[in-house]
């Protein structure tokens, strides 16, 4: 995929598709739409009398050209006028790239209003993001194409503007969208592709190309430096656990890191107890939050962000056998404190407790963990939106905010200390569950106990790291979720 941005009039660009934002309300062609009109022979001028083009979000036309310049045009809609926001960006440059899948195209341009200053770099950092994400696929382990794809994958993409400003954002968008690419790519590969071993090859390999450090702990680690709980959960699988740790040095020496830490669960059948067969295969993307933490940090060093930053995924694999850890276990951590494992298909909390026991011995300014950890949050907040919940109110704003930035959103639950009642045990420190009531919460606090004093959030993404890809920039299966948000976070906090 090649991105390029060109400070060039529409009109005069050698371009197989042309596509155009078409706001509610025009009457009758005006400024380039006049031009467009003029040289589609009064095309455009037919399409809005006729109501087939009208403005509206799912408004589509495409028109030939009779003269030199660009062969076709998309005239897509984009709704209310004054509302061609950043997600409406994306959007209308993901339209555009299915569109140029459906004739067959491999490249195609998109015309954007200049805009100077922040708001023109904003609207190129969009169209880079929505043009690449919805170009993605993942074919790597296909021999023969179906019938369902497109008919061609588009390769190049053209952003046009008369403002230098959108060019910048065009760049930054293309590198954190092929992060977040990298992440889907990383998601869609099955359990026997992207076992914890070859996750931690995959860092190794992100770390050479773009000057990361790279560590990885294996079970003789693990175990020397008392990570029982990650340990516990591979147990039962003859795959090794692994702890990968990735570190940005862009900042001053000496300043506290920013840490992501990532659910690196690579298939996730519950251990001993058995989740059901039905979509169990969907459990290689309880992985999600650990290759977003890869891609994320692939992003940051790409960009030279002025931040330390680490980045620790730990990663096993929960299956059942003879030697899985069994309901009513007690388990050792790294934090010193004792787990009883009261449902072994909890695991990812196991995992994440010992990462961000360790995370937190980094003595970071902040700590951000993300993972797909429980299914209650999507009864709560559906597939629009992760749950953010942490120890610091200014922490979890910043979140907030990035992901209103960045198109992923989290939306706040509480972390009250009542809650934590329900991880009472009477055998050990506490308990890996709470019960039905408030899970997402109940898991949260459970993960708060080895976090420490440091400033941390965790986001529950199991709504929002894969799914049916509604979104015009998304296809079925993972959408990368939240790479764009922790991106985007760190972004604002290294400014």
């Amino acid at each position: 995929m090649q991105v390029r941005f060109l400070v060039s009039e529409a009109l005069q660009h050698d371009t197989p598709l042309m596509a155009l934002a078409v706001p509610e309300g025009i009457t009758e062609p005006s400024g380039l739409l006049a031009d467009v009109d003029d040289a589609t022979g009064g095309a455009v001028l037919r399409a809005l009398e006729s109501g087939d083009l009208k403005g509206r979000t799912k408004d589509e036309v495409v028109l030939y050209a009779s003269s030199q310049g660009p062969e076709r045009f998309a005239l897509l809609g984009t709704g209310e006028p004054g509302r061609f926001d950043t997600e409406q960006v994306r959007r209308f440059a993901a339209r555009a790239v299915r569109v140029a899948e459906r004739l067959g195209l491999e490249r195609l341009s998109l015309w954007l209003p200049g805009s100077d200053g922040p708001g023109g770099r904003e609207l190129g950092q969009a169209a880079a993001e929505g043009a690449t994400l919805a170009a993605w696929r993942f074919t790597e382990l296909k021999n023969t194409e179906s019938g369902e794809g497109p008919r061609t994958d588009v390769g190049e993409i053209d952003v046009l503007s008369d403002s230098e400003d959108v060019g910048e954002g065009v760049h930054v968008g293309y590198v954190i969208a092929e992060a977040e690419n990298l992440a889907r790519t990383l998601q869609s590969r099955p359990g026997n592709r992207a076992t914890p071993s070859l996750l931690a090859e995959e860092a190794h390999r992100i770390g050479t190309e773009h000057g990361l450090a790279v560590t990885v702990f294996d079970e003789a680690r693990l175990r020397a430096e008392g990570m029982h709980a990650i340990l516990a959960v591979s147990q039962g699988s003859k795959e090794e656990a692994r702890l990968i740790v990735l570190e940005h040095a862009g900042g001053n020496e000496g300043d506290p890191p920013l840490v992501l830490v990532g659910k690196g669960l690579t298939f996730d059948a519950g251990g001993i107890s058995l989740k059901p067969p039905s979509g169990m295969e969907d459990m290689k993307f309880d992985m999600s939050g650990g290759a977003a933490v890869l891609g994320a940090m692939q992003a940051i060093a790409k960009l030279r962000l002025q931040a330390n930053v680490v980045g620790i995924v730990p990663s096993s694999e929960n299956l059942p056998s003879g030697t899985a850890v069994k309901p009513g276990d007690v388990i050792d951590t790294l934090a010193g404190k004792t787990v009883e494992v009261i449902n072994t298909d909890a695991e990812g909390r196991l995992i994440l407790a010992d990462a961000l026991a360790y995370g937190a011995r980094r003595n970071p300014a902040a700590m951000v963990d993300c993972a797909t950890l429980t299914g209650a949050v999507v009864i709560g907040l559906g597939h629009h939106a992760a749950g953010v919940l942490g120890n610091d109110e200014e922490l979890i704003q910043e979140l907030r905010d990035a992901g209103e930035r960045s198109g992923e959103r989290c939306w706040p639950l509480p972390l009250w200390d009542d809650y934590k009642k329900q991880l009472e045990s009477d055998t050990a420190d506490l308990k890996n569950v709470g019960g039905r009531p408030a899970g997402t919460i109940t898991a949260a606090c459970f993960l708060s106990e080895f976090v420490g004093e440091t400033p941390w959030a965790h986001l529950d993404v199991a709504g929002t790291a894969y799914g049916e890809g509604k979104q015009p920039y998304l296809r079925k299966g993972g959408h990368g979720f939240p790479t764009r948000l922790l991106v985007a976070w760190v972004r604002g906090r290294a400014s």
